[in-house]
């Protein structure tokens, strides 16, 4: 066997990711965002470069790399070349003193910006450009004011000797103050949540719209971010981001990875993740690259298709979604109630072995007196229906399956499930089983549903249908002149399962 004794791997393909929500971003990746941007930036001994959430100092060292070649016109000797580029052309901030240290070490080669082996040679401090301040978060009413992390059991609340992660390009009104220059460039891959508590009931806050609207103040001529796909559709506390990116005509280039394994090995991200290229001079449509099982698909279109308020993260859905909203109907989430659609969460368990009254809770049916007090919806109890988990799958459009049942009257249930109707009879809860067995249903379905929550906005885009009678999908497809090609990628995309 013979050894290749030239080869030296690159450290920053082989480092093990902090966690699932702050993720390394390869060489590759990284190279791929910057391959979006105009070339000439990097002939240019004036364009400016800031990542403000720097990890391993993989954009830097990168963009780094492309000045060193295209300046060399400019400024030929080595020396005074990497001299001008370190110092007057990139920029980052730390998220943490671990990645302050390596991203030091990534740039200068040196865990010290003036130290003895940085290659650098004229800067006069430790940190050079890259900038970590241990900031604390601002709590307001138990809210950090900033991120809106909660303060009750004092997780963020630490010493100097651990991580509170009050990130420091996003804890700040006036991002401009942070170096107090303008930037060309503004790219990197911001941490995607953070956990506002330790208890039971707590749940994670994202983070990364944060950083690419604070980004955005400081109107950079070009911004580009890897963030989670969750934003297309779904997210808590991600509506008015969804709509600012979505009317957006400066997001020009747009690459979605269904899975996000494809993008960051042997990381699970529900939903995927994208990159997009924000450009604040040049307006129009946006180049969308999909990416899933290693094909790529591609179309230049609007991000906001009409009557829809998410994004269509599927190139080949577009005609089938024009068909059918060409009919007019009202949407399947109309008769989709809201959570908690009898006012009684999850957790509840004032249950009874017997009773007038039979509730569907989280792997148990009980029962309650008519004496018991239903707080919202009384007026369903005793109609016929049909309930849905609330939770279902990962969001992964080919393997999320509704499995629908049906609510007799005197029946309630519990958040565990969501309720279609109220319906008439029994007939028509099991004709609308038949419809939302059928691979029609679970695509346009899984169109809006990114996450493993599926609320009634999930169902936005499946038409109403006559439920005096049963549906199947060669009924759906004449109804609506959906193509050969058309029904082959539908059930290319839903496993053939659902329905059998």
């Amino acid at each position: 066997m013979m050894i290749n004794n030239n080869h030296n791997p690159d450290v920053l393909n082989c480092l093990a990711n902090l966690s699932s929500d702050e993720v390394f971003t390869s060489p590759k990746i990284a190279n791929a965002m910057l391959d979006m941007l105009p070339q000439e930036l990097f002939k240019n001994p004036n364009t400016t470069f800031l990542d403000p959430c720097t990890k391993s100092g993989v954009f830097l060292r990168e963009i780094a790399k492309r000045l060193l070649v295209g300046l060399e016109p400019i400024i030929p000797n080595l020396q005074e070349r990497i001299n001008h580029i370190f110092t007057k052309q990139l920029y980052g901030i730390a998220i943490t003193t671990l990645t302050n240290l390596l991203s030091r070490r990534s740039l200068y080669c040196s865990k010290t910006a003036n130290g003895e082996y940085s290659i650098v040679d004229c800067f006069n401090n430790d940190a050079g450009n890259i900038k970590f301040d241990r900031i604390n978060h601002t709590f307001i009413n138990h809210r950090c004011k900033y991120c809106g992390v909660g303060d009750t059991i004092d997780i963020y609340t630490r010493d100097d000797s651990l991580e509170n992660h009050a990130y420091q390009f996003i804890h700040t009104e006036k991002p401009e103050e942070l170096f107090n220059m303008k930037f060309d460039v503004i790219i990197g891959n911001p941490p995607y949540q953070l956990n506002v508590g330790v208890q039971q009931e707590s749940y994670a806050i994202a983070l990364y719209h944060k950083f690419v609207q604070q980004a955005k103040k400081l109107n950079p001529r070009y911004l580009s971010m890897i963030i989670p796909s969750r934003w297309f559709a779904g997210g808590r506390g991600l509506d008015d981001f969804r709509d600012e990116m979505l009317n957006d005509n400066r997001l020009r280039v747009l690459h979605d990875f269904i899975n996000a394994s494809d993008c960051f090995s042997g990381v699970e991200i529900k939903g995927g993740v994208c990159y997009f290229l924000w450009d604040r001079d040049n307006r129009g449509m946006c180049d969308v690259y999909t990416h899933k099982d290693n094909a790529v698909s591609h179309s230049i279109r609007p991000l906001l298709e009409k009557n829809n308020d998410t994004f269509v993260r599927y190139n080949d859905a577009l005609t089938i979604i024009g068909k059918i909203s060409k009919q007019n109907e009202k949407s399947f989430s109309t008769i989709v109630s809201p959570q908690t659609p009898f006012g009684l969460y999850s957790s509840f368990n004032d249950f009874s072995t017997s009773g007038p009254i039979k509730v569907y809770a989280n792997k148990k049916i009980g029962y309650i007196g008519k004496d018991y007090i239903i707080s919202k919806n009384a007026n369903w109890i005793d109609k016929w229906k049909v309930y849905a988990p609330k939770a279902i799958g990962s969001g992964e459009l080919g393997s999320d399956k509704v499995k629908a049942f049906i609510g007799e009257p005197n029946s309630i249930c519990t958040q565990t499930y969501i309720m279609y109707g109220p319906f008439k009879d029994k007939n028509e809860c099991e004709n609308v089983i038949s419809y939302v067995n059928t691979k029609f249903f679970h695509f346009l379905m899984g169109l809006k549903k990114v996450t493993q929550d599926a609320m009634a906005k999930v169902y936005t885009l499946i038409p109403m249908q006559d439920f005096s009678k049963p549906w199947t999908d060669k009924e759906l497809y004449a109804k609506y002149n959906i193509t050969k090609e058309e029904i082959d990628f539908i059930e290319s995309m839903v496993r053939p399962e659902v329905g059998e």
